[in-house]
């Protein structure tokens, strides 16, 4: 399962630089509209390739990390034992929604690839290239997932986050 969470790790490295890349790309087209009246056409759309790829990548790191939003309010006032059951109920929900969507997304893109559809936009880009991101993304979550509970009957964890209530 160590192999998972470097696999994740990795893939939350590619994503951060992505999400970076995408910062530079729109400071590059303010600069380049608002200042010297010459936009791109190459920024938004390359931009929002980046930031899709950047967030759908880093999911599984994320869950690896205990860096995913929760509420601890009610699950909180359980006993250890209930909050593990909790943390597992909300593993197998995420295991199962991302097996889903790893579907569905995989059909979309399959579609597209087949019959060649594009962005339609000044770039034309493949429209693969954004929907791809869907099942790549769940199949690093959906792997998290199952090594979270494999990890989760060796450890004190009763939390996926961090909660700041």
């Amino acid at each position: 399962m160590h192999v998972i969470t470097r696999l994740s790790r990795l893939a939350g490295a590619i994503g951060a630089v992505l999400l970076a890349a995408t910062g530079a790309m729109l400071t590059y087209e303010v600069i380049a509209r608002y200042f010297f009246i010459k936009p791109t056409i190459w920024a938004a759309e390359l931009s929002q390739l980046c930031l899709i790829w950047g967030c759908l990548l880093a999911m599984g790191w994320v869950l690896a990390q205990r860096h995913h939003i929760t509420v601890n309010a009610v699950t909180g006032l359980f006993p250890r034992k209930i909050q593990r059951l909790c943390v597992a109920f909300a593993l197998l929900f995420i295991l199962g929604f991302s097996l889903i969507v790893m579907r569905w997304g995989w059909d979309i893109f399959h579609e597209s690839w087949v019959r060649g559809r594009t962005t339609g936009s000044l770039l034309d880009l493949p429209a693969w290239v954004a929907e791809l991101s869907v099942p790549v993304g769940f199949a690093l979550l959906s792997l998290q997932a199952v090594a979270e509970l494999v990890a989760l009957r060796g450890t004190t964890t009763i939390t996926l986050g961090s909660s700041h209530e």
